[in-house]
C-alpha cells in the first residue's frame, strides 16, 4: 500500500532507482489546514513536511475564506470547534463556493454527534478523531486526493464526451435542416474535422447561407477534389457550362437571388424536366424546393465551380456583395423584397388567359395571375386559403372578402413555396408563422405586398395585404367627414401640442386620416416625423421611420431616439403596449403634437383602453385633445345607383331614427363598373374633441358610458349618427350599416 501511495507522500518512489525523466512535474496538491490552536498547526505542518504538497494555514473560517478566494485549494481540513465560525459552518460555506474541494473535519471525540449532521448533508467528506495517528491522518489524505483527481478525470472524459456527442448532434443538424449531405460527406472522408463542422453549421444558422457557400469563403477543401469526387465516386453526370448557353428564357424560373447564392443554373426543359447545373447536387432538400417552386422535376447536372460561377458572371453580370450583406442584416423596409416585373400587356390578359400561359412553369404563372387580378380589382387583400378539397384565393374587396379562384390542392406546396421565394421566407419551415414582402412593379404603378403565412390543418394559408407605393395623403376636405366633425377636428389640429387618436379595426383607414391631418396646415417650419409597421404613406417633408422589430427598433425605442431629434409633430403608426403609450403620451406632455392609433370599438371606449394601458387620468386629461373613431362603409355605385323601397326590417334593427318618412333609399343594380352595386368607400365617424368637462370626469375616473354622454351632451354625433347622415346623402345602403355596426335594437 505505502508504493500505492508513494507518488502523493513524496516526489518520487524511494524505491525506483531510475534517474529522473526530464519532464515537466505536475504541480503538488494544495492543502489549507485550519485551526485556532497554534500547536495543532505545528504537529500538522510536521505530518506533512516530507510530502509532496504545498501547506496553507489559517486559524479561523473567515481567514481561510480569504485564503480561498485569493488561490485555488484541492482540499481543506479544519478544526470543529473554533470561535466566530465553527467547522461544520465553514465546510458548508466552501462546499457552496468550491463544490470541488475536499473537506474533512478534525474533531475530538465529545463532539462526533455534533458533525454527524454535516456529513449527511455532504458538506464533510469524512472526519478525523482527535489525537490522530499520523500514518492514519496521511493515508486518509492520500485517499481523499486520488478520489479527487479521479473525479477530476471522470469530469474531463464527460466533457469530452459531450464535445463528441456535441459533434455529433451538430453533424445530425446539419443533415437534418441545412441541407448539408456534401459536408457531411466531406467529414467521412476527413477533408473536414469535427471543429470546421461545427463552425459551418454555427455560421449557416447565424448567415442563412448555404453549405456551398461557407465551404468557398473557408477555402478549408480543394473544390476540384470535391468535384471529382462527385463525378467519379457519386456519378453525378457532368455539365461544362463553357460549351452551353442557357436559355434566356429560363432566367426567370429561378431568381437570380437564388442562383448566384445557391450556385445553380437553369438550362433547358425537357418535357416536365429541369435540367439544372449545381456546384452541390446532392442538396436534396434544395432540388426539390426548386421542383415546388418552378412546377418542374429537376434533373440536377454536376458543374465545376469555377465554370459555374463564370457563368454566372456572364448571365447576370458581376454580383455585389451588397445582396448578401443586405440578407445578414435583414430589413422591414417595404421597399426590400424580390421583384415581380409584370409585362405591359400582361394588364390586358384575362385569369384564364394568364394562367394559359405556357412560356412560365404553373407555381409562376398561376401566382402571377392571382397578384395581377388583385390589381384589376383593386382588392386590398388577397387570401391564399386551403380548404379540404381545394385552394381558394378570396379577395378583400371595399372591405369584403370575396372567393374568386378554385385552385386543386395538389399545387398548394408550389403556389405557397413560389410566394415565399418571393419574400425571401424559409421554404422548409411549414410549422410556424412567417412575415416577409414583395415588391410588384407594373408599367402604371409599384405595389407592395406585405406577406404572412400561418400553419393550419389543411396545410399553409397566406394573406398578402396590398399597399400602393405611389399612395398619397388625401386632404383633410376629401376624407368624407360630415360639415359638423371636419369643424371640430379643424379647431383640434391648430393646436400646437397634445395627442389625438384615430381608432377603428384594422383596415377602417386609422392611418389614411392621421396622414390628412399631418398635412393640413403643414409648414416647412415644422419637423415632422413618422413611425410606422410598414411605412403606408411617403411625404417628402417628413422623416419616416420604418418599425423593425427584428433587430430591437420597437415603435417605443425609436419614439425615444425621435425626441432627440427635435419633432415638432409625430405620427406614431400604433400604440400597442403600456410603453409605447407611456412614451407617447409624455412626448405630448413636453411641447409636441402626437398624431396615433389605437383599435378600439368607439371614442369613449378609447379612455378606459389607455386607462387600462395603466397611463395615469392626471396625465391622459392633460394630453389628450380628440379621438376620431371611424369605419368603411361601402359607397352606392353612382353609374348604377337608382331609388329603392325601404327594407324595413333592416331599418327596425338600426333604431327608430332609421324610420323617419322623409329617407329616401338607394341602392345599386349592379354594373360592369361596380362590385354588386358598390364602388369604393366611404367613412363614417365619430370625433369626440375634449374640453374642461370631459377633463374633469376622466382625472375623477368617468367610465365609459358616462364619457360618452358627456361628449354627446358637448355637441359630439357618435358613428351611428354620422351614418344616418351618409345614408341620407344617398351614399351608403341600411344593409352595410347594419352590417358595420351590427343590430342597435333588439326585435322581438
Amino acid at each position: 500500500m505505502a508504493k500505492r501511495y508513494a507518488s502523493l507522500f513524496f516526489n518520487q518512489d524511494p524505491d525506483d532507482k531510475s534517474p529522473p525523466v526530464a519532464e515537466q512535474k505536475k504541480a503538488p496538491y494544495r492543502l489549507l489546514l485550519v485551526d485556532d490552536e497554534p500547536n495543532i498547526l505545528a504537529s500538522l505542518r510536521r505530518v506533512f513536511q516530507r510530502e509532496n504538497y504545498e501547506l496553507l494555514f489559517a486559524s479561523n473560517g473567515n481567514e481561510a475564506l480569504r485564503i480561498m478566494e485569493k488561490q485555488p485549494v484541492e482540499l481543506i481540513m479544519t478544526d470543529f470547534m473554533m470561535p466566530h465560525m465553527n467547522g461544520s459552518e465553514l465546510l458548508r460555506e466552501v462546499r457552496e463556493r468550491w463544490p470541488n474541494t475536499i473537506r474533512i473535519m478534525l474533531t475530538g471525540h465529545a463532539n462526533t454527534d455534533a458533525v454527524m449532521g454535516s456529513i449527511k448533508e455532504g458538506a464533510v467528506y469524512r472526519f478525523i478523531l482527535k489525537p490522530w495517528n499520523d500514518d492514519d491522518i496521511r493515508l486518509t489524505i492520500a485517499l481523499a486526493l486520488e478520489q479527487y483527481e479521479l473525479i477530476q478525470r471522470t469530469r474531463a472524459l464527460e466533457q469530452q464526451t459531450k464535445k463528441q456527442h456535441k459533434d455529433l448532434e451538430t453533424i445530425s443538424k446539419l443533415t437534418a435542416t441545412n441541407r448539408s449531405q456534401l459536408a457531411i460527406l466531406l467529414h467521412k472522408k476527413g477533408w473536414l474535422n469535427p471543429q470546421q463542422i461545427q463552425q459551418l453549421h454555427r455560421e449557416m444558422q447565424s448567415e442563412k447561407t448555404p453549405v456551398i457557400r461557407q465551404l468557398l469563403k473557408h477555402e478549408w477543401v480543394d473544390f476540384r477534389k470535391v468535384f471529382e469526387m462527385l463525378r467519379d465516386d457519386m456519378l453525378f453526370e457532368e455539365i461544362d457550362l463553357r460549351e452551353f448557353q442557357p436559355d434566356p428564357a429560363l432566367m426567370s424560373l429561378v431568381p437570380k437571388k437564388i442562383c448566384t447564392r445557391q450556385l445553380v443554373l437553369p438550362l433547358r426543359v425537357q418535357g416536365q424536366r429541369l435540367r439544372l447545373a449545381m456546384v452541390d447536387p446532392m442538396d436534396v432538400n434544395l432540388i426539390d424546393e426548386l421542383g415546388f417552386m418552378t412546377g418542374y422535376t429537376i434533373h440536377p447536372l454536376l458543374c465545376e465551380t469555377t465554370r459555374m460561377q463564370a457563368k454566372l458572371t456572364e448571365v447576370f453580370g458581376e454580383t455585389s456583395e451588397l445582396d448578401d450583406i443586405a440578407t445578414k442584416v435583414g430589413t422591414d423596409d417595404p421597399y426590400e423584397g424580390i421583384e415581380i416585373v409584370l409585362d405591359e400587356d400582361s394588364d390586358k390578359e384575362s385569369l384564364e388567359q394568364l394562367l394559359g400561359s405556357s412560356e412560365e412553369p404553373p407555381a409562376i404563372r398561376l401566382v402571377n395571375a392571382i397578384i395581377l387580378e388583385a390589381l384589376r380589382l383593386g382588392a386590398s387583400d388577397i387570401h391564399v386559403h386551403p380548404r379540404t378539397k381545394s385552394l381558394v384565393v378570396r379577395y378583400r374587396i371595399d372591405g369584403v372578402l370575396q372567393d374568386k379562384i378554385h385552385i386543386p390542392t395538389n399545387l398548394l406546396m408550389s403556389v405557397v413555396s413560389r410566394i415565399k421565394v418571393m419574400a425571401e421566407l424559409d421554404i422548409t419551415e411549414r410549422r410556424k408563422p412567417q412575415d416577409g414582402r414583395i415588391t410588384v412593379k407594373t408599367p402604371m404603378k409599384i405595389v407592395d405586398l406585405r406577406i404572412s403565412t400561418l400553419p393550419t390543418i389543411n396545410g399553409e394559408k397566406v394573406v398578402m395585404r396590398v399597399l400602393e407605393r405611389q399612395s398619397s395623403a388625401q386632404s383633410l376636405e376629401d376624407m368624407g367627414l360630415s360639415e359638423h366633425n371636419l369643424k371640430r377636428l379643424m379647431h383640434v389640429v391648430a393646436k400646437p401640442q397634445g395627442i389625438i387618436l384615430a381608432t377603428g379595426p384594422t383596415g377602417s383607414g386609422k392611418t389614411t386620416t392621421l396622414y390628412a391631418l399631418l398635412q393640413h396646415n403643414a409648414s416647412p417650419e415644422r419637423n415632422y416625423v413618422t413611425i410606422e409597421d410598414p411605412v403606408e404613406f411617403h411625404v417628402d417633408m417628413a422623416g419616416q421611420v420604418p418599425v423593425k422589430d427584428r433587430i430591437g427598433l420597437s415603435f417605443a425605442s425609436v419614439l425615444r431616439a425621435i425626441l432627440r431629434q427635435d419633432p415638432d409633430v409625430i405620427l406614431l403608426g400604433e400604440i400597442r403596449d403600456e410603453e409605447t403609450a407611456d412614451v407617447a403620451f409624455h412626448a405630448a406632455m413636453t411641447g409636441h403634437l402626437v398624431y396615433s392609433t389605437l383599435h378600439t370599438s368607439s371614442a369613449s371606449a378609447t379612455v378606459a383602453r389607455l386607462l387600462d394601458l395603466d397611463l395615469k387620468p392626471f396625465v391622459l386629461a392633460s394630453t389628450l385633445e380628440a379621438i376620431i373613431a371611424q369605419r368603411l362603409v361601402r359607397r352606392i355605385c353612382p353609374h348604377c345607383c337608382e331609388q329603392t323601397d325601404a327594407p324595413t326590417e333592416t331599418l327596425e334593427q338600426l333604431g327608430p331614427e332609421f324610420m323617419a318618412p322623409e329617407l329616401v333609399f338607394y341602392r345599386g343594380k349592379g354594373c360592369d363598373k361596380c362590385h354588386k352595386g358598390y364602388k369604393g368607400r366611404v367613412a363614417i365617424h365619430e370625433v369626440l374633441t375634449m374640453n374642461q368637462q370631459l377633463r374633469i370626469a376622466i382625472t375623477e375616473g368617468a367610465s365609459a358610458m358616462q364619457i360618452e354622454s358627456i361628449a354627446r351632451e358637448q355637441g359630439m354625433r357618435v358613428l351611428l349618427d354620422d351614418a344616418l347622415e351618409k345614408l341620407r346623402d344617398g351614399l351608403t345602403t341600411p344593409e352595410e350599416i347594419l352590417r358595420l355596426l351590427g343590430p342597435q335594437v333588439l326585435n322581438e
